[in-house]
């Protein structure tokens, strides 16, 4: 069976308990599971998909916490490790009365960050599984190099790449290093997804098309942009397909990006799609594809949390979609 193994951050998001304050004047906090790439794990298991992360967090409270929500999602965490060198990393989120977030994050001493490319397990990957990584676990440190290894152990088994950058400015020493270690790893990917923004960070072209035609490189086959509450567009070389998202009451868009991408790989790994039949898929089911991930993402704004706010297979309010 087709499987997603995510690679990069797990971390505690601390949310506030009321929205429309900035962090300076929040007296409560929520904890909550967070971390892009888990997120993504947790959306495709909660979908029915086989999901694995690999990362590492501190021998703490906090990755106790982590590790069980995980497993309560129906993440394998087998590819887990604790460690004493490090800390779980911890993310204090505050929200605006439109869902909007500010971040401030404490990983001076990340585990997450220590893990190494010796550490990873050899042979695990599949010409019929999925590997999905984001940008915050690129920043100059042993992850990286662990990145750049699994990811190449993914193109020598012919597994499908999946690369979110889920760009935060915050934990670069400069936007410079961060827009070209981004761009350094795009071209590794088979399905890149950015936000308009990030689209705009990366290429300095205001015309969508026209930015995105220039990161057609290396192995990418097709780059998905999202708008939030306006929609979201696929593009292949050839095709180019629009749709717009629901109308939602959002209350936090905290991991609805990852919902997003979560439910695309989701949809991918129960089809069996691989690097080879990409992109006739994407010709034929580009518009439901799009759809669903639209559905799942703003369902996911409508609660606090991330892994918490996901919907499973069961509890979908479309399950008439031609791709379930």
């Amino acid at each position: 069976m087709s499987k997603l193994y995510a690679i990069g951050e797990l971390l505690i998001d601390f949310t506030p308990t009321k929205q429309n304050a900035s962090l300076a004047t929040v007296e409560q906090f929520t904890k909550n599971a967070g971390g892009a790439p888990a997120n993504v794990a947790a959306v495709c298991a909660k979908l029915g998909q086989q999901a694995a992360l690999i990362t590492q967090v501190g021998q703490d409270a906090f990755g106790d916490f982590l590790i069980e929500t995980l497993k309560k999602a129906d993440v394998d965490t087998t590819y887990i490790v604790q460690t004493v060198k490090g800390e779980t990393s911890l993310a204090f989120v505050s929200l605006t009365s439109d869902g909007g977030r500010d971040f401030l994050f404490y990983r001076r001493h990340a585990a997450d960050l220590l893990y190494t490319k010796e550490q990873l397990p050899p042979n695990l990957l599949t010409d019929k599984d999925i590997l999905h990584f984001c940008s915050v676990n690129l920043i100059e440190s042993p992850m990286k190099y662990a990145h750049e290894a699994l990811i190449e152990q993914a193109h020598q088994a012919g597994s499908l790449v999946s690369f979110d950058p889920n760009v935060r400015l915050p934990l670069w020493n400069d936007e410079k290093a961060c827009r070209q270690t981004i761009l350094e790893f795009l071209p590794k990917a088979h399905i890149v997804k950015l936000s308009e923004e990030e689209l705009l960070f990366l290429t300095a072209i205001e015309d969508e098309e026209t930015a995105v035609h220039s990161l057609f490189q290396g192995k990418v086959q097709v780059l998905i942009i999202t708008r939030g509450a306006e929609g979201a567009s696929l593009y292949t070389k050839k095709l180019h397909v629009e749709v717009p998202a629901d109308k939602v009451h959002a209350i936090d868009t905290t991991g609805a990006g990852d919902a997003f991408i979560g439910a695309l790989l989701a949809i991918l790994l129960r089809k069996q799609i691989t690097v080879i039949n990409l992109i006739d898929f994407c010709k034929q089911q580009a518009i439901p594809l799009l759809t669903f991930a639209n559905h799942y993402a703003g369902a996911s704004t409508e609660s606090h949390g991330a892994i918490a706010s996901y919907l499973t297979k069961q509890e979908l309010p479309f399950k008439d979609n031609m791709l379930f």
